[in-house]
């Protein structure tokens, strides 16, 4: 069974990081090296965990897979280039460490694979940090997880190649996946919401992996492409977010591994450093890359500074290679520590990106593309905004056109909900509300009311501070869920209307006119 003193170390480090502002995996990471010096022994378990947590995290990946999003020239175009310049950055890292400390050197695969494992950035911190800003929704999270999505596609394809094996003819029974993704859906739509629906995606995950294995083809590739299979489908979705905990619960396990596997030795522990604060480097190629491929430059910024680390899958890689005897093992170790320090300076990048794009917008416009100017939304003739035309703003929008008309304009930042709201002939365009650029050329002295139906506090509180930085007088209405979020907004000025507590008055209403309805009919 899995010691509980390898739970409670493990539950404490990641306690601690997350106090101190930095993911829980740094926690974890730090925990592995500390049950090494108390001399705990990793268990059987412990591995088998740690492999199901790489399996359900490939399977998850492949579950949100869009073609459409992905052939962005912006999303591929920025990921392979990116990777192959830091291929050779890293290259060269390597080669200049081998010739300082001789016993630093490395052979030329052995190389290649450790600075391909760099070239990742980490799908676990870029997730956490836009989850916790509320910026899920956003182009620039929509950015950088399309780039997170074709690096661990780059990851799979190495983990296939890395099994040495070669598939049988009975491999192409698999393609039989394609055909029954109708009755795969249909099953997963019988078994509801529940436990049922979690565990028989469990089973698709870890089961589909082993069936892969048996006819020579890598279970994580085949987890990854049965993901693929069923993704674009609400289910893919809802499973994707069931999954999600038990997923991360066993990649502790397998950062835990990690750091049992014990300490590099000293030279490989500075060099692990110096690796760790070159991820600074990250960023400006990332920035530069986008912009050029005609991505806007706050859009390029955010999602720049969320990738300035080194990921997880990074380990993944070094641990493979290291148990193929390609590299040494303590390779592990220094990876890990370098994603730590990655880590530690992504952090507070991250923390005040907004700050450092407004502090900087003036000068980082000026990598702005003609092409991008030409997408900038018109929003002339506007008395009305609506920020979020999801259902709730929608309603908001149908019912205050009924006074302004096509004085109202709807804001959102989904091209899929845009397309369906011009369908409408709603008057709407694409932009982000939190965008200071974007109030730059809004003519504010025109603008009576600005109705936030975000539904995201700590969005509706950017734009709250953003329109009053830039002095706007009118009025501000925003939903919220909580009274205590009603009561701070409504120190910006802005009046909140309870989603929760008003809906109810809402329902009431409705029923009880229905009722007179009937009476009166009757």
């Amino acid at each position: 069974m899995l010691d509980p003193l390898i739970i409670l170390i493990a539950l404490a480090c990641g306690m601690a990081s997350r106090a101190v502002g930095l993911p829980a995996l740094i926690g974890y990471l730090g925990a592995g090296f500390l049950l090494h010096e108390l001399q705990v022994v990793e268990g059987e378990i412990l591995q088998v965990l740690s492999e199901v947590g790489i399996t359900l995290l490939l399977f998850t990946i492949g579950l949100k897979l869009q073609i459409k999003d992905l052939l962005q020239t912006r999303v591929w175009g920025t990921t392979l280039a990116h990777m192959a310049l830091l291929q050779l950055f890293f290259l060269g890292v390597f080669f200049l460490a081998g010739k300082l400390v001789p016993s630093l050197a490395l052979g030329f695969s052995a190389s290649m694979v450790g600075a391909f494992a760099l070239t990742f950035s980490s799908t676990v911190f870029v997730i956490q940090v836009m989850q916790e800003r509320g910026e899920m929704a956003s182009r620039h999270a929509a950015l950088a997880v399309g780039i997170l999505i074709i690096q661990d596609l780059a990851a799979v394809v190495f983990l296939g190649f890395s099994a040495g094996k070669v598939p049988g003819p009975e491999a192409l029974l698999l393609l039989l996946f394609i055909p029954l993704r109708g009755v795969i859906l249909r099953l997963l739509t019988l078994s509801g919401h529940g436990e049922l629906f979690t565990l028989f995606g469990f089973a698709l995950a870890v089961g589909g992996a082993q069936l892969f294995e048996l006819t020579g083809v890598k279970g994580d590739l085949g987890a990854l492409l049965i993901g693929a299979v069923l993704a674009g489908h609400q289910k893919a979705k809802e499973l994707s977010r069931n999954l999600l905990q038990f997923k991360d619960l066993f990649l502790v396990c397998f950062f835990l591994t990690i750091g049992l596997a014990g300490w590099p030795r000293g030279e490989l522990i500075v060099l692990a450093l110096v690796i760790g604060v070159l991820a600074v480097i990250k960023p400006p190629l990332y920035f530069l890359l986008m912009t050029r491929l005609h991505t806007p430059p706050r859009t390029a910024l955010l999602a720049s500074l969320s990738l300035a680390n080194y990921s997880e899958f990074g380990l993944i890689v070094v641990a493979i290679a290291a148990s193929a005897g390609w590299m040494d093992a303590q390779w592990s170790g220094a990876i890990s520590l370098a994603i730590a320090v990655s880590f530690l300076i992504a952090s507070p990048l991250n923390r005040f990106s907004h700050k450092i794009y407004r502090r900087w917008c003036h000068r980082l416009q000026a990598f702005e593309t003609a092409q991008v100017r030409a997408t900038h939304p018109d929003t002339r003739n506007t008395r009305v905004m609506v920020l979020g035309m999801g259902n709730i703003g929608t309603g908001a929008y149908e019912s205050i056109a009924e006074v302004y008309g096509s004085e109202v304009l709807g804001v959102d930042d989904n091209d899929r909900k845009l397309a369906a709201h011009r369908a409408a002939h709603r008057r709407v365009v694409a932009a982000d509300a939190s965008d200071p650029d974007f109030w730059h050329r809004v003519d504010l002295n025109n603008i009576e009311l600005i109705m936030l139906a975000l539904t995201n506090h700590q969005e509706n509180k950017l734009v709250g501070r953003l329109l009053e930085d830039l002095g706007y007088k009118g009025r501000i209405a925003a939903v919220v869920r909580f009274e205590e979020e009603a009561e701070e907004l409504e120190r910006y000025g802005i009046s909140a209307f309870n989603l929760y507590a008003q809906a109810g008055s809402g329902f009431a209403a409705h029923a009880a006119e229905q009722l007179r309805d009937e009476r009166q009919s009757a």
